[in-house]
């Protein structure tokens, strides 16, 4: 069972939030990749309707169990089926590709739908140091040329300089919002310096959430971009009609992670009624998903309420890796729900 977020007595009464979706495009055991698609495009049609305010996809590689390597195919197949909601990534991750191509590929999901495309950026791989190679063939000018990388891609998305000789063709002068997303300190401190949106990673990794958010807003300076820090927190949802059934749906979460940690990921699998795995294990696998809101609405309702005092975030970023579609559509529906109460109630 995830340990719920606590916030302090001291807390200050947040406004209401905005909250949004992120998909990793879940491949289901007996399930194709194709399948995932037609899922990840519901749900997003879904969360239009409920009136989230984004829809972000992420970059893996060479995991059975996530359909979305091409992110910014995807991204494509998502707005092209949807008519209000921002799409983006969360993340594109920058070392794994010149950030040339990525501003020409944003470029054109821009052209095609404007003012709706946000592109999150990450410095990890996203997949293990192996599959890293075979993307990159040459991890020496991998993160630790992340800065410069960013730069040069917000050089692409600006207006043109006279005698500037390299033109993102899409993309020149269209501003595609940056966002910068991590798990640590050092993607704080850089959206900062650049003065840039940050999400931070709790969904998966929560240790340094509230160390990360000070610093961000500590060290943040005011940017063409944006003139005060802007923080998004990622939290699994594990929304339904009662506690029991809400705490099943999450043992599919709990066998991915307890799988990618043995070294053996693949396809999401079914909720179980009892997850074998050492003690050990389970309590790593509850550490890394600390920031879980599960349960039945009023649960979620403590539950998200909680973070957003504890965190100060100006926005949710929620994500369910949920086995059975229509749960995951009925989690997603209790949340939107949930931030309409919250609303009401301010």
């Amino acid at each position: 069972m995830p340990h719920r977020v606590k916030a302090p007595q001291t807390a200050n009464e947040q406004t209401m939030i905005p909250f949004s979706v992120l998909d990793l495009s879940p491949v289901t055991a007996g399930a194709t990749p194709a399948d995932a698609f037609r899922n990840t495009l519901e749900l997003a049609q879904h969360a239009e309707r409920l009136n989230y305010k984004r829809f972000w996809l992420a970059e893996h590689h060479n995991m059975a169990g996530i359909a979305s390597a091409a992110t910014s195919v995807v991204i494509g197949h998502v707005a092209g089926g949807t008519k209000t909601i921002r799409v983006g990534s969360g993340g594109i991750m920058l070392p794994n590709h010149a950030p040339l191509v990525i501003a020409e590929q944003f470029g054109t999901l821009a052209s095609l739908y404007p003012g709706r495309i946000d592109l999150g950026l990450g410095r990890a791989p996203g997949t293990d140091q192996t599959t890293a190679r075979a993307l990159r063939r040459d991890l020496q000018s991998s993160a630790e040329s992340f800065p410069d990388d960013v730069v040069e891609l917000q050089r692409y998305f600006a207006d043109p300089v006279p005698g500037q000789r390299i033109l993102a063709v899409p993309g020149a002068g269209l501003q595609v919002p940056l966002w910068l997303l991590g798990s640590s300190l050092y993607s704080a401190q850089l959206a900062a310096a650049l003065g840039l949106p940050f999400a931070f990673a709790s969904h998966f990794a929560p240790d340094y959430m509230l160390t990360a958010l000070q610093v961000y807003r500590a060290q943040f300076r005011p940017s063409a971009t944006l003139d005060k820090p802007y923080a998004m927190v990622g939290v699994n949802l594990f929304a339904a009609d009662t506690h029991e059934e809400a705490a099943r749906l999450f043992t599919s979460l709990q066998q991915q992670f307890i799988n990618l940690r043995r070294g053996t990921p693949g396809k999401l699998q079914p909720p179980v009624e009892r997850l074998e795995a050492s003690e050990m294990e389970l309590s790593n696998v509850e550490r890394a998903l600390a920031c879980t809101v599960l349960g039945d609405r009023e649960a979620i309702r403590e539950g998200l309420q909680s973070v957003i005092e504890q965190t100060g975030a100006n926005e949710l970023m929620l994500t369910a890796q949920i086995y059975d579609h229509r749960a995951r559509l009925r989690s997603f529906e209790i949340g939107a729900q949930v931030r309409d109460e919250l609303m009401a109630a301010k």
